[in-house]
């Protein structure tokens, strides 16, 4: 299960891959393309050509979970294609995972309590 924490760092790999990878595939991407640890808890997302599909890895702390997942109707909403990733937030995430735009929905700042004392 992947928890949606608010701490939860999610990178979204700007390149569609060949969806034909499997997880081995992915976790390979992970550690190459994007310079990355696939083991660390954070969440990978790739994305196909049309947009219309796309996968996600993510390690829980005892095996590696791939999720795949294709609209029926129109398309995710990708960053421009480029190398690297961008980081989006767990509500973003979830946006994302919706079928809706992302893009709208703004990261705010949450104000940490202060030791008092």
């Amino acid at each position: 299960m992947i928890g949606l924490r608010g701490e939860l760092k999610v990178l979204v790999a700007s390149r569609p891959i060949d969806f034909r990878r499997g997880v081995h595939g992915l976790v390979a991407l992970v550690a190459q393309a994007l310079n990355a640890d696939p083991y660390c808890g954070d969440v990978f997302v790739f994305r196909s050509k049309r947009k219309d599909r796309l996968k996600l890895i993510v390690w829980d702390g005892s095996g590696m979970i791939l999720v795949t997942k294709w609209l029926e109707e129109g398309a995710f909403t990708f960053p421009p294609v480029q190398d690297g990733a961008i980081v989006l937030t767990a509500t973003q995430l979830s946006v994302l995972m919706a079928g809706s735009d992302w893009t709208r929905i703004a990261e705010k700042a949450v104000r940490r309590p202060t030791k008092v004392g």
